[in-house]
């Protein structure tokens, strides 16, 4: 099958959180032997703001590591915009396009997409059906032929917010073939990965991790992260942690490599209004084989099992758990360990190739885009007469 993704970029990753994922499940397709295209907006601002600050070198760095995406641009912009779909979407079997496109854009794939005998499926990994409703409203939604969103609660906004009748949850996950446990030294204690971002978390951040810094500076703590404004930077140098500007998705997995334990401090939006959605943060620092301590979270869709990361209540036992893992190897092993068996078992790209090829079959068999026979290398288990979609739900 040919697969056609449009999206914010898969090039860069600069505060770009959803590339991780987008390009782990482009990856786990092709590596099912099927053709996959990006196509993503020239000047895109993660791609500006990156080599703004940057340079060019992380881009290079992508193309060395996916070598099987390939990546085209396409200017929004251009009074050809219709043709240029057309030709973008020709001879595709499914085309999935973020929601973080222009409307105008996004709204104009569908008919092309139809016409050229293929399926259109809506993808969204953020919060603003929740948080924006009068954002997704720009969107003709009635146009594809299904929704992917990555929560339940967001499937549910979609079905009744926005009248979609075939949404399915389609959770995030990790890239396990980048992401993977490194036998490399260790050599600091408390590993943050993220950004500080728009006042989303920030006394949280305060409470839960520079609390926690201040309370053992015995500890090494280091922190990757953009858009740290300079009194936050100063209150982690306060707090004794290093701060070592961003860090490119590809070299995550060293750093929580050589860090002891990291930790989890999701955004209110998450804990509040759209409990069960975990960040990319949490399945990639699984796989990476390092202990995850989380700040409250509730996991109300059993993503995970009891154990699999800790899950504390309070500033304090977040502080004594950090402590705990980073000065006992036992314990930090075991609890590691059982992390990644949890994210190798359900949430890898594999599984969410698996599953979206099984969407695919429900579309086809609904007449959607014919009945049509598709396959993806290993489904990692599935029994016989269980989908790609069912397996995943369970």
């Amino acid at each position: 099958m040919k697969f056609v993704f449009f999206v914010h970029s898969a090039v860069s990753d600069w505060n770009h959180g959803n590339a991780h994922f987008v390009r782990g499940l482009m990856s786990a397709l092709a590596r099912g032997g099927h053709e996959v295209v990006s196509y993503e907006p020239r000047g895109a601002w993660s791609v500006e703001n990156l080599l703004r600050d940057y340079g060019v070198g992380a881009i290079v760095d992508f193309a060395r590591a996916y070598p099987e995406i390939e990546v085209r641009s396409f200017d929004p912009a251009s009074a050809s915009l219709s043709g240029d779909l057309a030709e973008a979407v020709r001879g595709a079997d499914v085309v999935l396009v973020h929601e973080w496109n222009d409307p105008h854009v996004v709204n104009a794939i569908p008919a092309a997409v139809h016409a050229a005998g293929g399926i259109a499926l809506f993808h969204d990994t953020h919060h603003r059906p929740w948080s924006q409703p009068e954002a997704i409203a720009r969107f003709d939604l009635a146009a594809y032929d299904g929704v992917l969103a990555f929560g339940d609660v967001l499937t549910d906004i979609y079905r009744d917010r926005f009248s979609v009748e075939r949404a399915w949850t389609f959770h995030e996950a990790a890239d396990h073939i980048r992401f993977r446990p490194l036998d490399v030294e260790k050599t600091q204690d408390v590993a943050w990965i993220g950004n500080w971002g728009d006042e989303e978390r920030t006394q949280e951040l305060r409470d839960y991790w520079l609390g926690a810094a201040k309370r053992f500076p015995e500890l090494k703590w280091i922190a990757h992260g953009v858009r740290y404004p300079e009194y936050a930077l100063a209150e982690l140098a306060e707090a004794g942690v290093e701060f070592r500007g961003w860090a490119p998705s590809l070299r995550v997995p060293e750093v929580f490599s050589r860090s002891r334990v990291t930790l989890h401090v999701p955004r209110r939006a998450y804990v509040d209004a759209l409990r069960g959605i975990p960040t990319i943060r949490v399945f990639e620092a699984l796989a990476c084989g390092i202990p995850l301590v989380s700040a409250p979270w509730l996991d109300s869709e059993g993503l995970f099992r009891p154990g699999d990361y800790v899950s504390v209540d309070s500033p304090n036992a977040m502080a004594e758990a950090l402590h705990r893992l980073a000065t006992d190897e036992d314990a930090r092993m075991r609890q590691a360990e059982r992390g990644l068996e949890t994210i190798l078992a359900r949430h890898t790209c594999e599984h969410r190739a698996a599953q979206l090829l099984g969407i695919v079959d429900e579309l086809g068999a609904a007449g959607g885009a014919g009945n049509r026979e598709w396959g993806i290398g290993n489904r990692d288990g599935l029994t016989a007469g269980e989908t790609a979609s069912e397996a995943a739900c369970t």
